[in-house]
C-alpha cells in the first residue's frame, strides 16, 4: 500500500514556480475579440464615408474594418451592389473585387 512521497522542499518550490508562471502566462493571453452578427444598416453617404478611401473593396476587408464575420460582409457587399452603390470590378471563384460605382 504505497503511496506518493513527500517532495523536497526543492523540488516542491520548483513546482510552485511553473504553476505561478502558467497563470501568469494564461492571464496575459489575448481574449478573442467579439464580432457582431447583425447586418449593419448603411447608406449611400456612409459607404462612401466607408468604402472610398479603398482601392479594392473585398469581403475580408470589409469585415475586417467594420468588425463584422465575413459571412455578414459578403451578404452587405451583395446588398450594396443590388442598390448600386457598389459594383464588381473583378475576382474569381466567388472571391469577389468591388469598388465604388461612382467613383470608376
Amino acid at each position: 500500500m504505497g503511496g506518493t512521497k513527500k517532495k523536497p522542499i526543492s523540488q516542491a518550490e520548483k513546482a510552485q514556480a511553473i504553476a505561478t508562471k502558467k497563470q501568469e502566462k494564461e492571464a496575459k493571453t489575448p481574449q478573442k475579440v467579439k464580432r457582431d452578427v447583425a447586418m449593419p444598416r448603411i447608406d449611400e453617404k456612409q459607404a462612401i464615408k466607408i468604402f472610398g478611401p479603398m482601392k479594392a473593396i473585398t469581403v475580408y476587408n470589409t469585415a475586417k474594418m467594420l468588425n463584422i464575420r465575413a459571412s455578414v460582409a459578403s451578404a452587405l457587399l451583395r446588398s450594396l451592389e443590388s442598390k448600386g452603390i457598389l459594383k464588381k470590378f473583378g475576382g474569381y471563384s466567388g472571391h469577389y473585387v468591388y469598388a465604388m460605382a461612382s467613383t470608376s
